[in-house]
């Protein structure tokens, strides 16, 4: 395999598609081994798998949108479509969660017999290897790639992985002690477990669809780097009128994209050609800095300040 078939295989279309195909190889595996052991917890393991199905599937359109090019009806481009992923995701995930305690509801009070459970745990161990597998790459291709769409697929598996490592763990439980109301309590936990993720999901979406600020780790980035310039092009002078100072730096996140929007405060005696040439320097310094960072910058002397109060802002 070649090193372009390999970016191919690792960019978010292409690890969205392996995830629906294992999410079908997952569901094959544990809905035989439900049916094999009729174990209710089994069963909520092949539900969650079906949600991961939906999810990737939901998720493969949205990153489809966020990478088309922007245009005049969406000038800062599509990137938010991958927030609806994840909200889809976490929405899907709460469905399944309540899906999951309904049917364990009913085998508290009406417990059944498992069968076959050596088989039916092996499978459910197969499907787990596999989910974990996948979602250790994706985890590292979203941080790359700054996907939100993979990091929530990476997570719903992650949490399947831990849903079916319950799972085995309390059927290995019910075969050892026969105590078979175990199988739905255990089936109850898995589903207050992957309600926990879902709502995670959905919250951090919101928080995306908001205009959230970008990461702490990421606005020291752009401070450290404007600080940086400020004080190599300092000149002297007996007072700050000769200074270049940054402020009113507000930033915000878009799916891959991040944005911040300052002021940059110059010398009243500068050239406009001279003020341009700083500036395309700043915003060269910060997209190195921070890949993916989009800066709007605002030329003012020294000795004028911007106000921005605005009435929508201060009711």
């Amino acid at each position: 395999m070649n090193t372009q078939t390999l970016e191919k295989w690792l960019s978010p279309k292409g690890l969205l598609w392996a995830s629906v195909v294992v999410a079908c190889i997952t569901i094959a595996l544990k809905t035989l081994a439900w049916h094999l052991t009729d174990s209710v917890g089994l069963l909520s393991d092949a539900m969650e798998s079906l949600v991961n199905l939906a999810s990737a599937i939901f998720g493969l359109m949205m990153v489809t949108v966020a990478a088309m090019p922007a245009d005049e009806d969406h000038p800062y481009g599509h990137h938010k479509a991958e927030y609806f992923s994840s909200g889809f995701e976490g929405i899907l995930i709460v469905v399944a969660a309540l899906g999951i305690m309904w049917a364990a509801g009913h085998r508290i009070f009406d417990p059944q017999p498992l069968e076959q459970v050596g088989l039916g745990l092996a499978l459910s161990v197969a499907s787990s290897a596999l989910n974990g597998l996948l979602a250790w790459v994706m985890f590292r291709a979203a941080k790359t790639h700054r996907s939100i769409a993979l990091e929530a697929d990476a997570r719903h598996l992650v949490t399947d992985v831990w849903t079916s490592a319950g799972v085995v763990v309390g059927i290995a439980l019910v075969s050892y002690s026969g105590w078979l109301w175990l199988d739905a309590v255990v089936a109850i936990g898995v589903a207050l477990n992957i309600l926990k993720e879902g709502w995670h999901l959905i919250w951090g979406a919101s928080q995306g669809l908001m205009d959230e600020a970008v990461e702490p780790e990421v606005l020291a980035q752009i401070n450290k780097v404007l600080h940086d310039l400020s004080m190599a092009h300092e000149e002297v002078g007996a007072d700050h009128t000769h200074l270049v100072r940054f402020d009113h730096i507000m930033t915000r996140k878009a799916g891959q994209r991040r944005f911040v929007d300052l002021h940059m405060h110059m010398p009243a005696e500068w050239t406009l050609g001279h003020a341009a040439m700083f500036r395309a320097n700043v915003e060269q310094s910060l997209m190195k800095a921070v890949p993916g960072l989009r800066a709007t910058i605002q030329l003012l002397p020294n000795d004028v300040e911007a106000h921005l109060d605005d009435p929508l802002d201060v009711r």
